[in-house]
């Protein structure tokens, strides 16, 4: 049991010092994309094999006086890497690719078919939205305040609250495909047509 408080520790020490290495800007955003969607990984396994021992990261963040403030935003309240809640559209030049619609387009299916086919543990939902929401992110015609990304953003949020082994119930899954529909259905009407 010591052994997993002190994996979760680790995880969250971790963590505050990523978050701070990226807001100082030592560390590249995609190092720490990468580091920091391992972190959140691990972080979401092990809370989840925790949580009967430990019901409140954030009463195990206090109890310890582990003062980490960002890190607890990271993992427990956005649940993804600060580039992907924050993508600056001018970091990303040529966003309006037929290659960055067509991988929206891709996530949006994929999501939408991983529902049609019952799987609905957040450990399997969780990384689709996220790479949905990435995708949306990439595109600058859209605009920050886009229904897909507001509720993409909403599900990930409420996603990062649960377990990794915890599921969707049928209500949950039958209006997380509804939104990924009307979300998509918004995303394709949002599209310049090709006359323009």
């Amino acid at each position: 049991m010591y052994d997993n408080f002190a994996e979760l520790f680790a995880i969250i020490k971790a963590t505050e010092k990523l978050e701070k290495a990226y807001v100082r800007d030592i560390i590249s955003p995609t190092e720490y994309e990468a580091e920091c969607n391992k972190l959140i990984a691990h972080f979401k396994t092990l809370s989840s094999t925790l949580k009967d021992i430990v019901p409140s990261i954030e009463r195990f963040h206090d109890t310890y006086k582990m003062d980490c403030p960002s890190a607890l935003n990271r993992l427990v309240t956005s649940g993804v890497p600060a580039t992907v809640e924050h993508r600056s559209s001018a970091a990303m030049s040529s966003t309006t690719s037929a290659a960055t619609v067509a991988e929206c387009v891709q996530n949006f299916i994929t999501a939408m078919d991983s529902l049609k086919l019952n799987m609905v543990a957040v450990d399997q939902v969780h990384p689709l939205l996220s790479d949905l929401s990435a995708s949306l992110n990439k595109l600058s015609i859209l605009p920050p305040d886009f229904e897909g990304k507001m509720k993409m953003r909403e599900w990930i949020a409420r996603l990062s609250k649960m377990g990794a082994a915890d599921e969707l119930t049928e209500q949950q899954a039958r209006q997380l495909h509804f939104d990924l529909e009307s979300s998509y259905n918004s995303f394709m009407a949002a599209l310049p047509s090709a006359g323009t």
